[in-house]
């Protein structure tokens, strides 16, 4: 064996460590797949049963918001346009569980998306990893947004735009289109902590932070959810349950039940 040949052969162990130590971010990084059960530790009553109505203490609303929440009424729900409208993205994580998968591109195995599925309405959403940047504020607003993602340590955070109008609670709070949310996914070995920062200047005049905490399920599956409009109550077509400001009788009975000052249980900034 010739000596360059022989040289080339020795070099070739630390071309291979050098290249491994290269891309040694991607190997690092940490696997959210799988299926992921929803725990009800926090917040159990807006998550399930939902907030009474006038409860706003804690959120950071300010008074365009509070009157969309005066102005509301639950019998809204019972409209068939809204009883399969699904929860958008910085509000689904409330609920139920979800399956997270990653998409590799073939040839160069780069990370190109994290998908995530949600139980409830069957909402799925796609975070680019891939480095695209966001359309422009003309383009269209959904549910789910338009989501990019970048690893920060072993810390995903995504920053999603792009939202239709959603909710920050389901007792009549808006969240404007305009909002622009920060997510943060903490996996802790079969633990994962998501971190929902909400940015929105029509409606808060802080940031809203919430987390929600998961458990890693080894069998976990995730069941269909059919979801079909009917009549619930007979009404005319043109009538849209609502209050008028200054009308809405039953916001002060979340404060009596609870002796709570209305100060605290209107919401606002700390």
């Amino acid at each position: 064996m010739d000596q360059v040949r022989q040289t080339k052969i020795a070099r070739l162990p630390s071309l291979i460590l050098a290249a491994a130590l290269s891309s040694g971010a991607t190997f690092a990084q940490v696997n959210l797949g799988g299926v992921w059960q929803n725990q009800l530790d926090e917040d159990f009553p807006d998550r399930l049963a939902g907030p009474e109505l006038g409860d706003y203490a804690g959120l950071p609303i300010n008074a365009a918001d509070r009157l969309r929440g005066e102005t509301w009424d639950a019998s809204l729900l019972t409209l068939p346009e809204y009883q399969c409208r699904v929860h958008p993205s910085d509000y689904a994580s409330a609920f139920a569980d979800i399956r997270i998968w990653e998409e590799y591109d073939r040839d160069t195995q780069n990370l190109v998306a994290i998908h995530l599925h949600h139980f409830a309405w069957g909402t799925e959403r796609t975070i680019w990893m891939d480095g695209r940047p966001h359309p422009p504020e003309y383009a269209l607003h959904t549910a789910m947004g338009f989501s990019t993602g970048k690893w920060e340590g072993d810390i995903l955070t995504v920053t999603t735009d792009h939202l239709k109008e959603g909710w920050f609670r389901r007792n009549g709070l808006a969240r404007s289109d305009r909002a622009v949310v920060t997510e943060h996914f903490i996996r802790h070995e079969n633990g994962l902590t998501w971190v929902t920062v909400v940015n929105d200047p029509a409606y808060l005049v802080e940031p809203l932070y919430r987390s929600r905490d998961y458990v890693f399920s080894v069998a976990g599956q995730i069941a269909p959810y059919p979801c079909e409009s009917v009549e619930e109550i007979i009404r005319p077509k043109e009538a849209i349950p609502h209050h008028l400001p200054g009308t809405n009788t039953f916001l002060k009975e979340y404060q009596a039940k609870h002796g709570i000052p209305e100060e605290a249980a209107m919401g606002g900034p700390e």
